[in-house]
C-alpha cells in the first residue's frame, strides 16, 4: 500500500499518493454517487446521505457519521458538508470548494471552507492523486489540522484503496 506525502506551504496543504488503479477508474470513484458510498470516510465513518450533481457549478451534498463504538465521544456524530464544483475536467482534475454544513445544507461560518484541486495523473497504469487543499489563512488550515485532516484523509484513501482493488478483482 502507497503511503501519502504531505506538505505545507502557508495556507495551503498538498496530500500525494499514488493508487495502483488506472485514472479512470480513480476518477469515477470520485465522480460516481454508488461509488463515493463505498468509501468516502475515515474509518469506523459512513457516508449515510450523499446527493451528487457533478457538473460545474452541481453540489456535492453529504454526511459521514461515526458509527464504531471504539471512537469514544466521536461515536453517533454525523458530519454535513457541501462542495461546490468549479472545475471539472473529465479524467484529469476536480475543482470544488468545500464547506462544512448543517443538516440543511446551511453552510457553517464556525468552520473554514476549503478550495480543493483534485488531480488524477497516470504514471505506468497507476495514479497519482494529488489533493491540493486552499484554506483563506495559514490559521484557518492550523485549525483543520489540528483537527487531524492529514489522518482523516489518509484513512479516506486507505478506504478508496480498498475500493478500488474490490473493482479489479470483479
Amino acid at each position: 500500500m502507497s503511503k501519502m506525502i504531505s506538505k505545507t506551504d502557508g495556507n495551503i496543504l498538498i496530500l500525494e499518493r499514488e493508487f495502483n488503479a488506472p485514472k479512470d477508474l480513480v476518477f469515477n470513484a470520485f465522480s460516481k454517487p454508488e461509488q463515493l458510498t463505498q468509501w468516502w470516510g475515515p474509518s469506523g465513518w459512513v457516508l449515510t446521505s450523499c446527493s451528487l450533481n457533478f457538473t460545474v457549478d452541481g453540489t456535492w451534498y453529504y454526511c459521514t457519521k461515526c458509527t464504531d463504538i471504539n471512537q469514544g465521544d466521536f461515536y453517533g456524530i454525523e458530519s454535513w458538508g457541501i462542495g461546490v464544483y468549479t472545475e471539472i475536467i473529465e479524467g484529469e482534475k476536480i475543482v470544488y470548494t468545500d464547506y462544512f454544513s448543517n443538516a440543511h445544507g446551511n453552510e457553517s461560518d464556525k468552520m473554514p471552507s476549503t478550495k480543493i484541486t483534485l488531480t488524477f495523473e497516470e504514471i505506468g497504469g497507476k495514479t497519482k492523486l494529488i489533493n491540493r487543499a486552499e484554506y483563506g489563512s495559514a490559521e484557518a488550515l492550523k485549525t483543520v489540522l489540528e483537527m487531524g485532516v492529514e489522518q482523516g484523509i489518509s484513512e479516506t484513501w486507505d478506504r478508496l484503496d480498498n475500493h478500488l482493488d474490490a473493482i479489479r478483482k470483479q
